[in-house]
């Protein structure tokens, strides 16, 4: 029997404490003895979102098929057990053994997002490991992070050992062999480090030097050593049938997790080139699995779960070539158990609604668009690919098919947005109301058409074409925000349209984040030491402490969010070949201004880059 690492009368105490018990269905236990690394991989969220990571389900499942290696999880502990935690001085635990992240060979970050930046020095310091890198001895873990943050990884450059830049299934491998072998040969944690550099995909940022010119830019960023090379390259599989790492028996959260389901992974990448999309730009080329593969993997996983629904994910399902035989399949072969089906990221065709119609109750559930854009020149401007006709085409065949509630996505603060393109929110809104009682017959009405129209603020991102876009300031999102507002109260259909919008303050500090360097280090742990915590959640977000901060540090926000970059300014993420090449993206970026759309991949080959890897839709006969 395993002793847990929490007191009876502490898990009584604090909420949910199944997020820390472990014992799961299908978590894997191994004796400590018998392995050589021991690997904690950690989400510094709450359980219910990490346990919905589908990259860490992926790496846990990978890294424990091998013998030699434990790999374990931990996610952040809540603030009420947080503060336990420091008062009885109990170090942070994995969930499988319940032991101490301190005795493990390597501790794994995942950063999904900018905002969970503070969490990730709570798990440092609740392991107790020093912040810092250069801080650390012996027998310190090594402290490793990947995910989509890494991508610029600069901001959290002093805090860890080592990034992952890109797909974990390439050379996890090749590390832990360079870690055995060190060890084996008595090798230090710097030979170690030395080692791992070399390998590709992995950037030890202790191993570079970056300097700065007067105006604040970056002069030079140059490895330290001659065997360290000066570009990291980006890690990912070309052959997904041979190369990817199949899940069969994914863990089973005690309590709901955010997506309580299995989840079927049908491609990687997106033929689509959104100007705004980081994810859209790092996970090129877009690259299908097989479909007969994802039938077996559906039915393994299913019933080693007993889940009750399955997600098909990818950034844009309704490019998957065979999407229509895979939720044809879905729909017949678990016609009796009941097995409901989830389809996010469809774009809204005949084809869509005539897939969401066979797979959801449409009375329960709300169809989702994302124009982005109010306005058709906008829409160009991001390259969106989605013209009025098609939303309010899209629109018509919905509500035809019975469905009377559509949430719309949009973005305010795009590059080159003027008022019309605001407004045009309001009015895009306002022709989708209006379509609902032209195409539906009033007998045939089920009550008044219902539309939710939100708005996030944009924030510019590295390896996209608007990496070198200004942002805005938080009062000047908030006008942006009243001039829709005020745009939909006066409209015809006002009483069917709800808006709603994210939270400035947020967003600017999301953009301080996402396009840091590695003075921004200083700030982030100031504002942790000053009780910033779980910043990713409104109710704990306190963006008095982050702005106390800048004033101390003299660190200039604005710098880094209202600034329009020159393209031959170099960036703090241009050491990393993600496969788009910068004369790619500066090509997008001269297109988005002179409000010129790029064709899909499959249309036609924009030249991005991704060639190189000689696989995926680059290479399919059509293209």
């Amino acid at each position: 029997m395993r002793k847990l690492a929490l007191r009876d009368e502490i898990l009584l105490q604090i909420d949910k404490a199944a997020r820390y018990i472990g014992g799961e269905v299908n978590a894997v236990m191994k004796n400590k003895d018998d392995v050589d690394i021991r690997f904690a991989m950690a989400f510094p969220d709450v359980y219910e979102i990490g346990m919905s990571n589908l990259g860490m389900m992926i790496l846990y499942d990978m890294f424990n098929k091998r013998d030699d290696v434990w790999c374990e999880r931990l996610f952040s502990p809540w603030t009420d057990l947080d503060k336990i935690m420091r008062e009885e001085k109990i170090p942070l635990f994995t969930l499988e053994s319940q032991d101490p992240v301190k005795e493990f060979d390597f501790l794994g970050i995942t950063l999904g997002y900018e905002m969970c930046y503070t969490n990730v020095l709570q798990l440092l310091d609740l392991s107790g490991i020093p912040f810092r890198a250069a801080e650390r001895v012996e027998d310190d873990p090594l402290v490793i992070g990947g995910g989509a943050c890494a991508y610029n990884p600069e901001p959290l450059a002093e805090f860890f050992d080592l990034f992952y830049i890109g797909e974990g299934e390439t050379v996890y491998g090749a590390l832990f062999d360079a870690y055995k072998a060190n060890k084996k040969a008595g090798g230090s944690r710097q030979d170690f480090l030395l080692k791992a550099a070399q390998i590709p995909g992995i950037y030890v940022p202790s191993l570079y030097e970056v300097t700065y010119k007067e105006d604040g830019t970056i002069e030079s960023f140059r490895s330290k050593h001659a065997d360290v090379p000066e570009k990291v390259e980006k890690q990912l599989i070309i052959d997904m049938d041979r190369d990817y790492n199949k899940l069969e028996a994914p863990v089973v959260p005690h309590i709901k997790a955010t997506q309580d389901r299995v989840t079927l992974e049908i491609q990687r990448g997106c033929i689509r080139g959104c100007r705004f999309c980081q994810a859209g730009m790092i996970y090129r080329p877009t690259r299908e699995r097989d479909v007969e593969t994802l039938k077996e993997s559906a039915r393994i996983m299913l019933k080693n779960t007993g889940h009750e629904e399955i997600s098909l994910s990818s950034l844009s399902s309704s490019d998957y070539s065979q999407l229509k035989e895979i939720v044809n399949f879905l729909i017949d072969e678990f016609r009796d158990e009941a097995v409901n089906i989830s389809l996010p990221s469809l774009r809204i065709d005949a084809f869509a609604l005539d897939v969401m119609s066979k797979v959801q109750d449409v009375k329960k559930s709300s169809l989702t668009f994302a124009p982005e854009a109010g306005s058709q020149r906008l829409r160009n401007v991001i390259n969106k690919g989605l013209t009025e006709e098609d939303i309010l085409h899209g629109a018509g065949e919905a509500f035809k098919g019975g469905w009377n509630q559509v949430k719309l996505y949009f973005m305010l603060g795009l590059p080159t947005e003027t008022e019309d393109d605001m407004k045009g929110i309001a009015h895009l809104a306002q022709k989708i109301a209006e379509t609902y009682y032209e195409v539906v017959p009033k007998e045939q009405r089920r009550g008044k058409v219902q539309i939710n129209v939100s708005t996030s603020f944009f924030v510019p991102k590295p390896f996209t074409p608007f990496q070198w876009a200004p942002m805005f300031r938080e009062e000047d999102f908030i006008e942006k925000a009243k001039v829709v507002k005020n745009e939909i109260r006066s409209q015809l259909n006002q009483r069917s349209i709800r808006y709603n919008w994210h939270e400035p303050d947020v967003t600017v500090l999301e953009g301080f984040l996402a396009r840091g360097d590695r003075r921004c280090s200083k700030v982030i742990l100031k504002a942790y030491e000053k009780g910033a915590l779980y910043d990713a959640w409104s109710e704990s977000f306190h963006y008095d402490i982050w702005k106390e901060v800048f004033k101390e540090t003299g660190v200039d926000i604005e710098f880094y969010t209202l600034r329009e970059r020159s393209t031959d300014e170099i960036l703090p993420w241009d050491f990393i070949d993600a496969g788009v090449t910068k004369k790619f993206l500066i090509r997008e970026w001269e297109q988005a201004k002179a409000e010129t759309v790029t064709p899909n991949c499959r249309q036609k080959c924009s030249g991005c880059g991704v060639l190189k890897y000689k696989g995926g839709v680059c290479c399919e006969s059509k293209n």
